[in-house]
């Protein structure tokens, strides 16, 4: 039997990527969608699909066709949403962040552990096949000792010296609470955070943060570097922004015996080039833009990890770890320091 999805919260995500990933992925069905609008919901279920709209979330998860159910609603409500899924017996794959505090990135990875019910967080970076053989090279050791990982992702206008606030339904992105004390960091730089944990296959354990932003007169930043240092002792750094026209997304990992770079694998539609030179491996490969191929991988992959009873390739656990390195950095930005994290026991 198909997996049955119901989508929480029906904005421009959902919208362009992660309902018609569910529609276009093998094994999937997309049943619900709920929005606090029923007219709202009802639009968005005709458009791609969905059997029922929903005006209540209780009755979504009352729902016996949902199996699952994908939240991409503001950042400082996917713990209650999430917990009351797990709650209702419903399988979680939340958007990123997963939280924007510690307490309720706890409480989510517990309610779902708890209920028995899979938990994973939408770091579709994972599933781009370049920096699948980035993760492998560094953990086969073709790349020696690792000594420097770097990362970025950003995007702008040229001649846009503010990026402009946001309109509509989109407003609660200005919001500092809503969205959890910062803005870029929360936006894409949580991403390439993930995306070096997991070439890595190491955990962040210093950062040091500078923003353009995390003061009273500007809340919210637009643009910040990160210097990291792993648990292996290898450092990294961390560019993301929303002021970068014509920027280049890559990922690079520089090893003793050799390194592993690509060329724009660090956005959202799965594509770019990647270029190996080592003492063992010297490759590239292409991928051609398919905007939706990590999404359907994502997907995929969620569904398969419930049927097997296995983890998602991005689990509760990884999205934790990623809120521990994010509000690490809102305090070394807003404090002028060095924060050293030390991860908390779940």
């Amino acid at each position: 039997m198909a997996f049955g999805w119901g989508i929480i919260s029906t904005g421009l995500h959902p919208e362009n990527k992660i309902a018609p990933a569910i529609t276009a992925a093998d094994g999937g069905e997309l049943v619900a969608v709920y929005s606090r609008d029923q007219g709202r919901a009802a639009a968005f279920a005709e458009r791609h699909g969905a059997s029922v709209a929903y005006s209540s979330l209780e009755d979504l998860l009352r729902d016996s066709r949902v199996d699952g159910v994908f939240i991409s609603s503001p950042n400082s409500l996917h713990a209650g949403q999430a917990m009351q899924a797990a709650e209702a017996g419903k399988h979680v794959l939340s958007e990123k962040p997963m939280t924007t505090t510690l307490r309720d990135a706890l409480d989510m990875v517990r309610a779902c552990r708890d209920r028995g019910v899979k938990l994973g967080v939408g770091f579709e970076l994972r599933h781009n096949p370049g920096h699948i053989v980035a993760r492998d090279l560094v953990r086969d050791g073709t790349l020696g000792r690792v000594t420097l990982a770097q990362g970025q992702w950003g995007f702008g206008s040229r001649g846009q010296e503010v990026f402009p606030p946001r309109e509509g339904l989109r407003q609660w992105w200005d919001d500092p609470e809503a969205m959890g004390g910062a803005s870029t960091m929360m936006g894409t730089g949580v991403h390439v955070m993930d995306l070096l944990r997991f070439v890595m296959g190491q955990e962040i354990v210093e950062v040091a943060a500078i923003t353009d932003g995390q003061t009273d007169a500007r809340p919210l930043e637009q643009i910040a570097v990160l210097s990291l240092r792993f648990g292996n002792g290898t450092l990294g750094t961390l560019v993301c922004g929303r002021l970068l026209p014509d920027t280049r997304n890559d990922l690079a990992i520089y090893g003793i015996s050799g390194r592993f770079t690509s060329r724009e694998t660090v956005w959202e539609a799965q594509k770019g080039e990647i270029e190996v030179i080592s003492d063992t491996v010297n490759r590239t490969d292409s991928y051609p833009e398919n905007y939706l191929a990590n999404f359907i991988a994502q997907t995929e992959d969620f569904q398969q990890a419930v049927a097997e009873d296995r983890d998602p390739a991005a689990t509760g656990v990884d999205g934790l770890r990623v809120v521990e390195v994010t509000l690490a950095a809102i305090e070394s930005a807003r404090t002028c320091k060095t924060i050293k994290i030390e991860p908390v026991e779940i």
